[in-house]
Parts: structure tokens; sequence; C-alpha cells
């Protein structure tokens, strides 16, 4: 879905907009009074002005009008209306208009779901420069979706996007260098791009950086680096990052020994379904570390982090049904089963 116009139209833009639309025709002052209306969530305003603008084949107008019906914003949601309008101002060069229309095809959303016609899009979109529409371009190749896959195809096409500072694309065109892909493999180089992803929140690329502080990968090993990029990985939601973070206090490493924050990191982490913090949150709980020694609850979570294919836990939970009692056991099984049907969210007695 394409972000609100309300929440995303910046003022320097509008500023342009007057610029340009000041001494323009008359249909110039409609479109920029509707593009006034949405950005301060006048949608209706700005339906009544765009709507026969569009019909008259002004692309702006009818790009915008596909965004409002994809989005749902002054009319009832409809993708095929938000694809209806797409189309008639993509076919007239509108670089964001096909870009988006590229992702109704790959999406399915309107048209049935077509990776080739997807591509298409994405194709004339990129060639107009549109970084959106060339990392997107770069994802079709890299994993072979409506193409051939062709790593230096998607390499190429995430590069000319990271140049542009687009995030994803920086964070895209780092792993390509990470795992070699469509390039030599060169880890410093990786990090660069990582760190120009994460600088901008790219909450991927910061655990990526995170990890290469960690080991030392294209970096010089740095604990503390490897923390502060996990905890604003972490702090977005990133389960993998949360992970890390706990094993960081868990271990001393860049930061004090903090069993009550590893519980915190690998807590947030196992109730997203991260099997490895399922398996250390279990180990906290059996050791008393950090929690109330709690045997039921630790195999809960051995039990949760084995059927996740954590291999660790199962040796943990071959363990615990040696030492507890078969009384134990039964609460145990009953609170995972909970612990399961509430997603991760209900796991102590």
């Amino acid at each position: 879905m394409m972000p609100s116009l309300a929440k995303t139209i910046p003022l320097k833009i509008l500023a342009v907009t007057l610029f340009l639309f000041a001494s323009a025709p008359s249909w110039g002052a409609d479109f920029y009074k509707g593009f006034t209306a949405a950005i301060y969530g006048d949608y209706e305003t700005a339906l009544n002005e765009w709507r026969p603008l569009a019909e008259q084949g002004h692309t702006k107008a009818q790009y915008y009008l596909g965004v409002l019906y994809e989005n749902g914003e002054g009319v009832v949601q409809d993708y095929k209306v938000a694809v209806k309008w797409y189309s008639l101002s993509a076919e007239q060069g509108h670089t964001f208009a096909q870009h988006n229309l590229g992702v109704m095809y790959r999406e399915g959303k309107g048209v049935p779901q077509d990776y080739k016609a997807a591509v298409k899009w994405y194709r004339l979109s990129a060639e107009q420069g549109h970084a959106k529409a060339q990392n997107s371009l770069g994802y079709s190749y890299q994993y072979g979706e409506g193409v051939l896959q062709d790593y230096k195809a998607a390499f190429k096409w995430y590069r000319l996007a990271a140049e542009q500072g687009h995030a994803i694309a920086q964070y895209n065109l780092g792993t390509n260098y990470y795992n070699g892909n469509g390039v030599l493999q060169d880890y410093k180089v990786a990090a660069n791009w990582y760190r120009l992803a994460a600088e901008q929140g790219h909450a991927d690329a910061q655990h990526n950086l995170g990890y290469s502080y960690q080991y030392g990968e294209g970096v010089l090993q740095d604990y503390k680096a490897a923390v502060k990029w996990y905890r604003r990985a972490a702090e977005q939601g990133a389960a993998k990052a949360q992970n890390n973070l706990g094993w960081l206090y868990y271990n001393g490493r860049g930061v004090l020994r903090d069993n009550k924050a590893v519980v915190k990191w690998w807590r947030l982490a196992a109730e997203q379904g991260h099997a490895g913090a399922q398996n250390g949150l279990g180990v906290m709980y059996r050791k008393g570390n950090g929690v109330l020694q709690d045997y039921a609850t630790a195999y809960t979570w051995y039990n949760i982090a084995a059927s996740n294919g954590n291999e660790d836990a199962v040796k943990n939970r071959d363990y615990m049904e040696n030492i507890m009692t078969a009384e134990q056991l039964a609460e145990a099984q009953a609170l995972a089963r909970k612990c399961i049907k509430s997603n991760y969210k209900n796991c102590t007695p």
C-alpha cells in the first residue's frame, strides 16, 4: 500500500508545486488546489478537483487518484480502480505510476498476479531514474520473478538506486557484496553500504552492521559498536537484533553483564518466534538468571524452540524431561500449548 498522501508529501514539494502552478493554466490551479487539500487530509476536495482533470488526461491527477483508491483515502478502497488510474498515468510515462502499477501486478492487487508485467513497468520507471523502481527491478532479478535470475543485473539496479540514497537498495547492495552475489565478495564494502542504510534507520541494515562489528567482518571488531547498532534495530522490533543484543548482555561483550536485560531482549525475540531466543529464555528460567527459577516455563520454551528447529533446545528439553516429575511435565506441556495458542504472549504459569 502507498503511504498516505497527507503523511508523506513534504512541505518543500508543496512549495515547488506552488511555484510551478502559480501562473499555470486553469487545470494547473485546480490540480494544485487538490494537492493542497490532500496534504491536509481533505481527500473529498482532492477527489473533486482531481477527477475531472484525470478524466481529461492529466497524468499527475490520474496518478494521485490511483494513490487515493489504493489507500482508501476519501473513497472506498478499490484496487481495480487504483489500477485503472495508475495504468492511464503510466501509459503517459509517469514514472511513479509506472512503479506503483508494477507493484500492483507483483502483489496481485486489482489485477491477476503477473511478475512479467510487474517487471515491464518497473523497467520503464527504472529507466527514468526512479530509485524505488530500480530497487524493485533489482529484486526481481535477484529472485527470478518475471525474469531469469541474474545476480549481476540485480547488482546493477540496486547500485543505481543505492547511489540515489535509497535505503533498501543500499541494504540489498550490501547483502550482495556480503554474499558475493553478482560481484566479488567484499565484507568491507558490504559494511559501508550497510552503514549508509543503517544511518537512515533501516533495521535489517542496522542488525547486519552490528553483526559486522561483533565478528570483525569488514570492520575492526568492536563489541560496543555492535551493541549500538543491534540496539537500534532491536528497538525497531528486529528479532535477530534482539536475540544478538541479549547474547552480548549474557556474555558481557560491549556492555556490563546483565541477566535482566538478557531476559528482556530474548523474550521480545522469542515472542516473535526466534528459536534461538526461545532456547535462551529456557536457559534463563532453568537457571533462575534474571527471573525466578521455573522448570515448567523453562521446559515450555525449550519445547517450543525444539519444535521450531533449534537443536540445542532438543537436548535441553530432553534433559528437563529426565529431571522433572510427571506432574511437572504435564503442567509444562499444558503451558506450552497455551503459549503457542497465544502466539508466544502468554507463556508463564
